[in-house]
């Protein structure tokens, strides 16, 4: 296998592990910055995560969920000797990019997800589907029936279409209003 040919700069990288075992990945991996002291070459080790809210049977409940199931960021200098510190950590597949040669991520993209995962924005994991038939459960369209026109993650926010007066109405609900017919 040829060596990693990246040099003295800090940049993050992404590495692609089993999936499911990003945290073990992330535990096993400090332990090894620390027992082969790589302390000033491997600089943090982060599994993406983001607050959500799913809604499940008119129930809500916050869950922190993986951003990019099978990865794990590292902010590391990609020297051969902890390039393969990170590359043989167990369930470590490999790292995100050519053949031999890890490619960084760019900034942009790291300050993005890092916003993501340390962020209060709280999103909605909505277990509907667009015309879904449901039945309002709360609120002053209560017990009638609809079908999904929109869903919102970002506001928690259902659009239901309902029959009114021979027509069909849009009407804008709290996803834990409605409920799967």
């Amino acid at each position: 296998m040829s060596k990693q040919t990246h040099g003295s700069e800090r940049q993050w990288y992404a590495i692609h592990t089993y999936s499911g075992y990003e945290d073990a990945v992330a535990r096993n991996l400090k332990q090894r910055i620390d027992s082969f002291g790589m302390k000033d070459k491997i600089f943090s080790v982060v599994v993406p995560t983001e607050k959500k809210i799913k809604i499940k049977n008119g129930r809500k409940t916050e869950v922190k969920e993986k951003i990019f199931p099978g990865y794990v960021l590292v902010d590391m200098i990609a020297t051969d000797d902890a390039w393969s510190v990170v590359r043989n950590t167990p369930q470590v597949t490999g790292f995100v990019g050519t053949a031999n040669q890890a490619v960084p991520l760019s900034q942009e993209e790291v300050d993005k997800i890092l916003k993501r995962t340390d962020g209060d924005t709280v999103r909605h994991a909505i277990d509907l589907a667009l015309d879904d038939a449901v039945v309002i459960i709360d609120g002053p369209f209560k017990d009638l029936e609809g079908k999904v026109g929109e869903i919102d993650e970002e506001r928690g926010k259902v659009k239901v279409l309902v029959p009114m007066f021979g027509r069909e109405t849009p009407v804008e609900l709290e996803a834990d209003q409605v409920q799967r017919v």
